[in-house]
């Protein structure tokens, strides 16, 4: 975020970064998740985007960045970006009145631990050919079948909402309970530690009419507008990784000594330095106009800016956690050490809500569209 925050943006800040700093569990086992979970709830992050009429705050997607980026600076191991950012923006925008009802306060609350099921990365460009999961009618049902490799938290969420493809054509919404006969799931033994995976596979899974969830319509541009929203979340999250990643390399090539000097003394070393805070800054920047451009989780949202945002955050995380591996020497990449749990992070968000290339694609055709029309 920005410099320039509201007094009430500025306090969530504060508290989240002094929350999240004293509870930071990335390199802790899993057994304490619940209770910072728990926590978590109870600060009322959970609740952050879900409307007022939902039980929620009704607060806007700067306020949820807030968190993101703080979460991302800490290496929080939590359901809150699949929360808040994935699932909370996706039933906002295309769940019915009658299924938000029914399970934004409880998601609101964190009572319910949810996750997406909507195609290999969840891109925002996913078509229903490319969906993993089919769907097909049962009577008044639906039953589902197919296999999801990578599904975020996937080996602890209560209930997944998957999009499918529909045998009869286009795609469809569904609540899909971690617990119901037919689902398979297995915990991902993933190369970043603080982003749990699993894989779930569905056979034959029965479900009633009412586990559909999406309005009439709702999905054909919800889906891709709520992705984006979570790509744009993410890339604060990759900001805040971004911001720790320098704060790292200044402490210890400070007190790092070479030839009787401190190793940040090294004008090649200031350089490096440099350059890693001028990246973060342009991501910041883009983040900045991207959340100023999005009027909010329900309203109109600004793709190109998203775009620019996602693949400067993308980018200037890889960068800035390769170069502070670099810089901490050989120490940089051993357990003992946080740069190689951030550049694991930066390197698997590179290629979830749309890789750095496919947003770029999708610039460079709204750009050729606006001309051929003009």
């Amino acid at each position: 975020m920005s410099a320039v925050m509201t007094d009430e943006q500025r306090a969530l800040q504060e508290t989240a970064a002094a929350y999240l700093a004293e509870h930071a569990n990335a390199r802790d086992g899993r057994d304490g998740d619940p209770a910072l979970w728990q926590g978590i709830a109870e600060l009322g992050w959970t609740a952050v985007i879900v409307p007022e009429a939902f039980g929620g705050l009704g607060l806007g997607l700067a306020e949820a960045a807030v968190l993101l980026e703080e979460s991302g600076r800490q290496l929080t191991r939590s359901p809150l970006f699949s929360g808040v950012a994935l699932t909370h923006p996706l039933l906002v925008r295309c769940a019915s009145e009658a299924a938000a009802r029914r399970l934004l306060p409880a998601l609101a609350e964190g009572r319910c631990i949810a996750t997406l099921i909507a195609g290999p990365g969840l891109s925002p460009f996913v078509t229903a050919a490319g969906l993993e999961i089919r769907a097909r009618r049962d009577g008044d049902g639906w039953v589902l079948d197919g296999t999801a490799p990578q599904v975020l938290d996937g080996d602890t969420a209560d209930t997944a909402f998957v999009v499918a493809r529909l045998d009869e054509g286009g795609m469809g919404l569904f609540e899909v309970p971690a617990a119901l006969a037919g689902v398979t799931r297995s915990p991902l033994a993933a190369w970043d530690l603080s982003r749990p995976q699993g894989s779930w596979q569905l056979s034959g899974v029965r479900l009633g009419a009412e586990a559909r969830l999406d309005a009439p319509g709702a999905l054909a541009d919800g889906l891709a507008a709520a992705l984006a929203s979570t790509a744009l979340l993410l890339a604060a999250e990759q900001v805040g990784g971004a911001a720790r990643c320098i704060e790292l390399t200044v402490a210890y090539t400070k007190e790092r000594q070479q030839f009787g000097r401190p190793v940040a003394a090294f004008q090649a070393v200031k350089h490096r330095c440099a350059e890693m805070m001028v990246r973060l800054e342009g991501a910041r920047s883009a983040l900045t106009g991207a959340l100023a451009a999005c009027s909010g989780p329900q309203g109109a949202l600004a793709l190109d800016e998203i775009a620019v945002a996602r693949v400067q955050a993308a980018e200037a995380y890889r960068f800035c956690a390769a170069e502070a591996i670099q810089l901490h020497g050989g120490v940089g990449f051993t357990w003992e050490y946080d740069p190689q749990l951030h550049f694991k992070r930066a390197q698997w968000g590179s290629q979830w809500f749309g890789t750095p290339d496919a947003w770029r694609d999708a610039v460079a055709d709204s750009l050729l569209g606006r001309r051929k029309s003009a």
